[in-house]
This record gives C-alpha cells, structure tokens and sequence, in this order.
C-alpha cells in the first residue's frame, strides 16, 4: 500500500507516494528523475546504483524506502558543491577512471564513502574496499589511483 513519506535527498526534502517496500533505486530514478544512480543487478552485488546513506555507502536497489525515512540521502546529483567538483569527482575525471561510465557513480560513492572513514590508504586497501564494485571496462588501475589522488587532495584541506 502507498502511503506518502517524505525524503531527504542531498539537502532537499521529496514528498513521494510510493509502496514503503519500494526501492530507493526506483523511487530516485522513476518519481525523482535523479537517474545518476544506476540499475546494474538488482541484488547489491555490483555497485552501480551506490549512494550515501547517513555519510555510508548503500546499494539503494536493495535498499526499501521505509528504511531511509529519517537519514540523509546523498546521490552523485548532491556530491558537487555549485560547479566546484568533489575531489573523487575531480580526481576520477584526472585519471581517465572511467570508459562506459555506467559504474561511475557508484564507484566514485563507494569512494567517497571510504575517503571519509579513512583517508591515508594505500592501493592495496583501496582495492580490496572497493571490492564490492564492478567496473566491466576494467579500468580498475585507473580508479585506483583517482582514489588514491582524492585522498591526498582531501588531506591537504583537512
């Protein structure tokens, strides 16, 4: 049954009437138009529709929406302060850390997510964290080094 609940989405509240057993994947991409998000498995095994659920990577296609009721919801439409980029954003578009892009978003949250909870890592760390993402181009060495510049960047404005 729908019933209507509010969400707050990178900074804004959405009023959505939607089933509390719905996805947080297709409410964003279908009643929201944020699309940045992708639909890759279904089963929150590859990664491409990650967002920030209070500062943490979540899968939000197995994500329900009567769970992130009262959190803080970021997608990568929210990352970005004005025009000025989020260093893993920065750093993604530097290295070339993307070919298809569809897991882009995904990964540069997962990244995001990481960067926050620890910033000094090395490659080795970062891949293995990073686990949970699938990039079918293969440009993993790319993404790993846009990771690893973000994290500098990020503690040289700390």
């Amino acid at each position: 049954m729908a019933t209507e609940r509010q969400l707050n989405i990178n900074g804004r509240v959405y009023t959505t009437d939607v089933d509390p057993d719905a996805s947080l994947l297709f409410v964003l991409r279908d009643h929201l138009d944020l699309t940045g998000s992708k639909y890759g498995c279904g089963e929150g095994q590859c990664g491409a529709c990650t967002v920030l659920i209070d500062g943490k990577a979540r899968r939000s296609c197995i994500t329900r929406v009567r769970d992130v009721v009262h959190t803080q919801i970021t997608t990568i439409e929210g990352l970005a302060k004005g025009d000025q980029l989020h260093p893993v954003q920065h750093a993604f578009l530097e290295e070339g850390a993307m070919q298809c892009a569809y897991c882009t978003s995904g990964m540069i949250m997962s990244a995001v997510s990481l960067l926050n909870a620890k910033s000094n890592l090395s490659a080795a760390e970062i891949s293995r964290s990073m686990q949970g993402n699938v990039c079918r181009c293969g440009t993993y060495s790319r993404i790993v080094a846009a990771i690893h510049k973000a994290a500098g960047k990020m503690q040289e404005s700390r």
